[in-house]
């Protein structure tokens, strides 16, 4: 009963191990597509990898949701191997008892076999004697004659049921030793499967987690390429870090750009986001926040304390100065700002020197890539902010943090982790406004701390021919939205969709607009000419656009938020950009 019980289990196993190699054939199957198109990261250009990424990331979605379930049964089939050994283990013990108990058996049998041809003899000569007949005619006397008869006939009942015993025990014997032996066999093929299939089945899902290892990694590698690409573009726009030397982002808004039907798209913020918002500590000092107040909002799992201001600042190119010499020559913020920006910009920028020199043993640098640094020490209010900070330092696990901050961040702070991938403990993600929370564009409009920066909402680029504004033509974002729709339908027409009015940097052709339109015509894609309705939908706590609505002479059509401002940055003419997660439109 337990070998039959054991067997079925085998059989359920099996089955389970063919559905495995069966989804992992179809899985490799798709992924064997995927691989020889998206291997090699570093040989795409932009429009490929963006046509990769999405692949790539469905694949490891649907390769880890069909290896979780298998590694919740794997650890239950696990278990039940466990119980089925202990099953074999305790049926190869009884098998070994029932061995020597047939061994004792059997000597037993092997004295009485020759007992047995004694009794046999006995037997027939004890039969012969028992007539009636032979025993009247002896000369026993009729007491000793009746005894005499009892006697034999007792023994001779006797010496039957023994022979019948002996007999009948040696043919159990033979019958449990041909069971015992074809145990053995079956026992042997059961423990040899389990093994097998333990062994397979830790293996299977060990092959699908370093395949999810390997597709990760060329996501990241990938990512890392898109970025670099993406990076080239955004570098032309020329913006600033710090608020010290922020330029003017004219707000297009009220600027006519000298035609109709007009369309702009304008970010919330400036790129880096993580950490102190400059503007944003501007805003709470404003509001009557202090030092330690602001620095919390923009920081978390810090604490302050008092550090030795003898170590000394290698500065690049410009020497050495003590600690409280070096924040006197930071030109982060104006000096007309409240003390208490300056004095949580006085800390953050000393935290951020130590970190960043790993406490003075290494380097800085002195423009924005670190923090802007001059020759000449400031005076007035900034040497007051310095002097009321002295020594302090923000700290995490007993070092200085890198207190990255930036001029603005349009109403938002994130993480270094969702901005750069690195997870620090110290930087948060967190809604920046008075009432710690946004439900629409217009509650950060009135309620962003940073809402007094130039850069706040921007449209972001211009083109002189139409007043030096950032503003599209319909049909321009016409064409944009069905470059999207081409690569929607056929990724491999990607690399002909960068903008049309500079080289392709895929050293290939450039598809204008009508070209895109014929394309999508082929395909029976009806395309754009014109854009007349516009919007989009945003995610207020994360603090991104999720989606953009498209209506016009060709229908209707959504894409989500990221795609369409990667897709945008490389298609929209002249330097013009989406530059943050977070954007809205604006039609005229």
């Amino acid at each position: 009963m337990i070998a039959r019980k054991l067997i079925h289990c085998s059989a359920a196993i099996l089955l389970f191990i063919f559905l495995i190699l069966l989804t992992s054939y179809f899985l490799l199957k798709t992924v064997k597509a995927i691989d020889e198109k998206c291997s090699n990261p570093s040989a795409l250009n932009l429009d490929e990898v963006e046509q990769c990424l999405p692949q790539l990331n469905d694949e490891l979605n649907r390769m880890k949701t069909a290896t979780k379930p298998l590694e919740g049964q794997l650890e239950s089939l696990q278990r039940q191997l466990v119980q089925i050994q202990v099953t074999i283990d305790n049926l190869v013990a009884g098998i070994a008892q029932k061995q020597k108990d047939l061994d004792v058996r059997e000597d037993k049998l092997a004295l009485q076999q020759a007992l047995l041809e004694q009794r046999i003899k006995a037997y027939y000569i004890r039969s012969y004697l028992t007539d009636p007949l032979l025993v009247i005619l002896s000369s026993f006397q009729a007491g000793d004659l009746f005894r005499e008869l009892s006697y034999r006939q007792f023994v001779t009942r006797e010496d039957r049921q023994i022979i019948s015993s002996i007999t009948t025990e040696v043919v159990n014997l033979l019958t449990e030793k041909e069971k015992l032996e074809k145990d053995k066999v079956r026992l042997a093929v059961i423990q040899a499967d389990v093994d097998k299939n333990a062994k397979f089945l830790g293996g299977e899902i060990k092959k699908a987690k370093v395949y999810q290892a390997d597709l990760s990694s060329k996501i990241v590698a990938l990512t890392a390429r898109q970025q670099q690409i993406l990076s080239q573009r955004l570098a032309s726009l020329h913006i600033s870090r710090s608020a010290a030397s922020i330029g003017v982002c004219i707000d297009d808004r009220n600027v006519s750009p000298g035609f109709g039907n007009a369309i702009a798209f304008f970010t919330y913020g400036a790129p880096h986001r993580v950490g102190m918002n400059q503007y944003g500590a501007k805003g709470r000092a404003e509001a009557g926040q202090g030092r330690d107040d602001i620095l919390k909002a923009y920081y978390t799992n810090f604490e302050t304390i008092k550090w030795d201001t003898n170590i000394k600042i290698k500065v690049q190119g410009s020497g050495e100065f003590l600690l409280e010499d070096y924040v006197l020559r930071i030109y982060e913020v104006p000096e007309s700002w409240p003390m208490a920006a300056l004095e949580a910009q006085a800390i953050a920028a000393r935290s951020f020197a130590l970190a960043y020199t790993d406490n003075g043993s290494g380097e800085i640098c002195t423009s924005e890539s670190c923090q802007v640094f001059k020759p000449d020490p400031k005076t007035g209010a900034w040497a007051q902010a310095v002097k009321n900070t002295e020594g302090l330092v923000m700290t995490s696990g007993g070092n200085p943090i890198k207190a990255w901050y930036a001029s603005t961040h349009g109403g938002y702070i994130f993480s270094s982790a969702e901005v750069w991938g690195g997870g620090t403990p110290y930087t948060k993600h967190a809604t920046d406004t008075t009432t710690g929370s946004a439900g629409n564009f217009g509650d950060l409009q009135s309620n962003a701390y940073d809402r007094s920066s130039p850069w706040f909402y921007c449209d972001w680029g211009s083109r002189s021919q139409y007043n030096k504004t950032a503003w599209l033509k319909s049909e321009e974002v016409a064409d944009i939205v069905n470059t999207l729709l081409l690569i929607r339908a056929d990724g491999s027409t990607s690399e002909h969709l960068y903008q049309t009015d500079k080289p392709n940097p895929a050293g290939t052709d450039n598809w204008d607009e009508n070209k895109v339109k014929q394309e999508l015509k082929n395909k029976s894609i009806n395309p754009y000419t014109s854009v007349s309705g516009i919007s989009v939908s945003a995610d207020f706590g994360r603090g991104e656009t999720t989606l953009v609505n498209i209506s016009g002479d060709g229908g209707s059509d959504s894409f989500s938020g990221a795609d369409f401002k990667n897709r945008f940055n490389l298609r929209a003419p002249a330097n013009i950009q989406i530059v943050g997660p977070l954007f809205n439109i604006e039609q005229k």
